[in-house]
């Protein structure tokens, strides 16, 4: 594969590189991605993040499985006590307001059973690495157990908790995303922002 040469490859960070096969693509956002894979015609291409940039210029990337775009990866913070679960819904969606989350995700307080509550963050599978980072820098902690992956979103759903509150979480910053035949048209473009 032959990475098209950018300028500020720092800005490419988070974003996915395109293999076609013939040519490859660079600057894509998760939501172009996912509408590439959906195409049949596309179905034999190739992902890949874009994880860091070295200061030489040269992109460190990671394969993505292309099945990651059609699912839904959380982290799961247990409780025994509504209390205490209220208490660490209110800090997540907190620190949402002061520090924007990496992608598009939401935020459940639910009651499981008499003695379970959970807090729930749900998002796009393909940006778990961001979201564990997000938390990370922002210092969130919780009392309870921690589950997480993708099997605990579907156990989660179908369990149907009894879903107390709701809050929906936006990114920092949106990357105009193509579609339709907008994006189609772009494809053989090296760079795509």
């Amino acid at each position: 594969m032959n990475i098209p040469n950018v300028e500020n490859p720092e800005k490419y960070v988070g974003l996915y590189i395109v293999d076609f096969g013939e040519y490859c693509s660079v600057g894509f956002n998760a939501d172009e991605v996912a509408e590439i894979l959906e195409s049949k015609e596309l179905s034999d291409v190739k992902v890949y993040k874009i994880h860091r940039v070295n200061p030489d210029g040269k992109m460190e990337i990671k394969g993505v499985s292309k099945e990651l775009f059609e699912l839904e990866a959380g982290l799961f913070f247990y409780s025994s006590s509504l209390d205490q679960a209220q208490r660490e819904y209110k800090s997540l969606v907190n620190i949402a307001v002061t520090s924007m989350p990496p992608s598009r995700a939401k935020v459940h307080l639910s009651k499981l059973d008499e003695d379970t509550y959970v807090t729930c963050l749900i998002y796009p599978a393909e940006a778990d690495d961001e979201f564990s980072q997000w938390l990370l820098d922002n210092n969130y902690k919780t009392s309870g157990n921690v589950r997480g992956g993708i099997s605990v979103v579907n156990e989660y759903y179908d369990v149907n908790a009894q879903v107390i509150e709701r809050h929906q979480l936006f990114p920092a910053k949106s990357i105009e995303t193509k579609t339709g035949d907008e994006l189609l048209t772009s494809l053989k473009l090296a760079v795509q922002r």
